[in-house]
């Protein structure tokens, strides 16, 4: 059975869960990180020299850390021609769209983790998370054009590619209490809520923040 280390609601650890239920893997996750602490344990850090989340164990022994890469690498093995396109071009074109989120899309989830539940009522701008809606509308502005004529990313099923954009999403419309509207983005969000795995590993494990 393979092991995923890191707290459900982990930013990256949702992208890894949300994967691994797509997949029907038989897994166990181990609460860690945040709460639960653990990230400096010398034997954690043997597996994960950076101490992140999440961290992806097998039963081998075997381990690989970054969330990007265990998406792929459980793709590959487990979902080959599926959630992990079998042509060359088809997997540079979701591995563009994976990199893509995780680099353009980051900047609000940090605000936005900030904003809701790190830093006191007192100490939360909103002109600092306005700026970060701003921001990620721009990045949303793409999206909506990429899925004009198209129901998912690379094209007419789900790929790896949704994992790190779809991951997020979630927070992006339901977190604040406004953001510009993207019509095809919205549909494509409610695509994907209609899965089991993207209800049980994205919706139910991010909190609802405190207002």
């Amino acid at each position: 059975m393979i092991k995923i280390w890191g707290r459900k609601d982990g930013s990256n650890v949702v992208k890894a869960m949300w994967c691994v239920g797509e997949l029907g893997l038989e897994h166990e996750r181990i609460d860690w990180g945040g709460k639960f602490g653990g990230n400096d344990d010398p034997e954690y850090r043997r597996k994960n020299p950076m101490g992140r989340l999440p961290t992806l164990e097998e039963e081998d022994g075997f381990t690989l850390w970054e969330s990007g890469p265990v998406v792929r690498y459980l793709c590959a093995k487990h979902s080959m021609g599926d959630l992990c396109p079998d042509t060359l071009q088809g997997r540079a074109e979701a591995e563009k769209w994976m990199d893509w989120s995780s680099l353009n899309l980051a900047n609000f989830n940090g605000v936005f983790l900030d904003y809701f539940f790190r830093l006191p009522k007192d100490q939360r701008d909103p002109d600092v998370l306005k700026a970060a809606v701003e921001r990620g509308a721009e990045m949303y502005d793409i999206l909506e054009k990429v899925l004009a004529d198209r129901p998912y990313l690379c094209g007419d099923k789900l790929t790896m590619a949704e994992i790190p954009a779809g991951s997020l999403t979630h927070r992006w419309l339901t977190w604040p209490d406004s953001h510009p509207s993207h019509p095809n983005v919205e549909a494509w969000y409610k695509r994907l809520a209609e899965r089991p795995a993207y209800q049980e590993h994205v919706i139910k494990a991010n909190n609802v923040p405190a207002k």
